[in-house]
């Protein structure tokens, strides 16, 4: 063998060695192998990939691996699996497949497209070219066809451009026209205040793919309101009910707009949504779903909201014929709602309805340089200046306490438009034109002697005005009155001279009542006499009614015993008279005195022996007795006369008969 064809040998064994060399590839774990066919005829049409083995980039890929590809033919590039960092988005986008209708913005997504690891089944089954619908979760490891598909993260594009511009626009940074940030997961949350508070929010969507807008909607919702319209047919459907209805999401249809082709197939719209997102981690693909933050309608305690809706079935006017102030409507309607919402949070979409919160407790509003400091709506109230008849001029510090039922609410905005408008157009002129009236038909020392009248005065006015309203008028209290100086002075001497007045009377009043204390003191010292004194009068009081009572007593008695007495000697009397007449009867009269006679002397303890016995004559016994008997009688007139009358009474006098 000559030496030049060994050389040949050898060189041909040197470029067979290094063809088997170049044809294995060792493909790493996170790697693919992306294969071109260098040899073969030209792929047809402007499609880059090749599924029949003509030239160009193959359809397969290899797996991690030690893997062989003859080289020259075949040419392998490894290539990184796609993966998407945590917090990212991954948004597909597919060089290969059928072009986009004329107005669509990304392909349209199949069941069968899987994954997108399958090259040859997306092409099959109808996949088109641009943005897909689907986006790739964040952590999401996939080994995707990097001709095929690119994907796009927030700092990373897997995959090989085709175009120039495609090429150029990722070398620059951008993102098909979108920021990075976008591709990033959507996440509604409580956001932190200027305050050092949180926020409750929702998310505002808005979709940039669909069909248009029905006309005359500003916002789309899945089908519509055409189910509010079947449960006002449900009998004892209520407000509260309806506004439920209505603010039930139908997100879950669609997966909270991640599943885009599942809303677009559920008939969902281009343009503002009606169904906000709620708290939560969305992945939405940045090219078809737009979300904006707004706060959460939060009802505090003490308040209602009204509702005026932008959307919704047509307007049903409910306030009756004579509301002559606006539209009142069912929840579900445009107009203003009669029904207000209560305490409570609500997902409200603010670019579909607009509220206002309407305070249900007492409302206090200030017309004076200070404001209330649990709410502004008197930021606009000043002091009031007004002037008297003679053209002092007064600044009046006032204050109204005004409430508005939570029924009356929605009237109350239909009238007014808001609670603002309520008191600087309404309330303000109604106060300030009152007490200008009122001050300059009056002197200045009347109103302010009479300032309690003038409260009243305005109270009674006000609570008129605000009752056309539906608002009821609680108290109107002046604060302060800033006088003119003139008219200071003027008081200010006449307070003076009453304050003097006031002390000489103090001063008389504290003289009267020393000498009260002195008598008091006086009276203090002789106490123990005068207590003396008073017993004793009580005493002679208590004796003299003794005696009284005795007297009278003495009286009873005296009547009864002469009473008794007069019927004794009456009887006795009686009893005598008869027996005489019977003693006269047998004895004769002289006898009969005489008898009596003895019995009487006997009775009485009268001697009837003669203290001189005078014997012998002519006379008989019975002379010597009737002698001494004269004798006695005489004694006994003498002594009478000598003796004191007894006093006379009623008893009968029997006399006795003569001798």
């Amino acid at each position: 063998m000559s030496f030049e064809l060994l050389v040949l040998l050898l060189a041909g064994l040197a470029v067979l060695t290094a063809m088997a060399v170049k044809s294995f590839t060792l493909i790493d774990e996170n790697e693919i192998g992306l294969v071109t066919k260098n040899l073969g005829k030209k792929l047809p049409g402007d499609n880059p990939i090749a599924f029949e083995g003509e030239a160009g980039y193959q359809a397969e890929l290899l797996m991690p691996g030690l893997r062989f590809m003859f080289w020259p033919i075949f040419s392998v590039e490894k290539r990184p699996w796609v993966q998407v960092p945590a917090g990212q988005i991954g948004v597909i986008v597919s060089q290969v497949g059928a072009p986009l209708p004329i107005g669509a913005k990304s392909g349209v997504y199949k069941e069968a497209f899987g994954d997108y690891r399958d090259v040859k089944s997306f092409i099959k089954e109808g996949g088109q070219k641009g943005i897909q619908r689907p986006v790739l979760s964040p952590g999401t490891v996939v080994p995707l066809h990097p001709v095929a598909f690119l994907v796009l993260t927030a700092d990373k594009t897997f995959g090989v451009p085709i175009s120039e511009e495609t090429r150029r626009a990722l070398k620059e940074g951008r993102r098909f026209g979108l920021s990075p940030d976008k591709f990033t997961v959507t996440v509604v949350q409580p956001q932190p205040t200027d305050k050092g508070g949180v926020q409750d929010i929702v998310g505002i969507v808005t979709t940039l793919e669909g069909p248009p807008l029905p006309a005359g909607d500003i916002a789309s919702r899945l089908n519509g309101f055409a189910d509010l319209s079947e449960k006002e047919k449900e009998t004892g459907m209520t407000d509260a009910l309806l506004i439920e209805a209505l603010l039930g999401s139908k997100n879950k249809e669609h997966n909270n707009y991640q599943n885009y082709q599942k809303f677009l197939d559920a008939g969902g719209t281009m343009g503002l949504q009606h169904d906000p997102l709620m708290y939560g981690a969305y992945t939405l693909n940045p090219f078809l779903v737009s979300v904006e933050f707004a706060p959460m309608l939060v009802v505090q305690q003490g308040q209602v909201a009204v509702v005026k809706a932008y959307v919704g079935l047509p307007t049903e006017d409910t306030s009756g014929a004579g509301f002559k102030f606006g539209s009142l409507v069912r929840p579900g309607h445009r107009g203003i709602w009669q029904e207000p919402l209560r305490t409570g949070k609500y997902a409200l979409n603010p670019r579909c309805y607009q509220v206002e919160k309407v305070p249900t407790c007492i409302l206090t509003l200030n017309w004076a340089e200070a404001n209330s400091q649990a709410h502004d709506l008197d930021g606009q109230l000043k002091t009031i200046n007004a002037k008297s008849k003679e053209g002092f001029e007064f600044s009046i510090d006032l204050q109204v306490q005004i409430h508005v039922p939570d029924t009356m609410a929605p009237k109350v905005i239909s009238m007014v438009g808001t609670m603002k408008n309520l008191v600087n157009e309404v309330l303000q002129a109604a106060v300030g034109n009152h007490f200008r009236d009122r001050l300059q038909a009056m002197p200045a020392v009347k109103f302010i002697e009479d300032r309690q009248s003038v409260q009243e005065t305005a109270n009674a006015h006000i609570s008129k005005h605000l009752g056309q309203y539906e608002v009821e008028t609680k108290g109107v209290y002046i604060q302060d009155v800033i006088l003119p100086k003139d008219i200071v002075s003027v008081l200010t001497a006449r307070e003076i001279a009453n304050q003097r007045v006031a002390t000489f009377q103090m001063q008389e009043t504290a003289e009267s009542q020393r000498i009260a204390m002195e008598e008091k003191k006086a009276t203090a010292d002789k106490q123990a006499e005068l207590v003396g004194s008073r017993i004793g009068i009580d005493v002679a009081e208590n004796k003299a009614k003794a005696r009284e009572n005795e007297a009278r007593g003495e009286s009873a008695y005296v009547s009864q015993t002469g009473a008794a007495k007069a019927a004794e000697v009456r009887a006795t009397a009686l009893a005598y008279a008869e027996g005489f007449e019977k003693q006269v009867a047998a004895l004769g009269q002289q006898g009969t005195t005489l008898v009596n006679v003895a019995r009487s002397l006997a009775e009485n303890g009268i001697a009837i022996m003669p203290h001189v016995l005078v014997a012998g004559g002519q006379g008989s016994a019975l002379d010597s007795l009737a002698a001494t008997l004269t004798g006695k009688f005489a004694d006994a007139t003498d002594a009478a006369k000598a003796a004191p009358k007894a006093p006379k009474t009623d008893a009968p006098v029997v006399q006795a008969p003569t001798v």
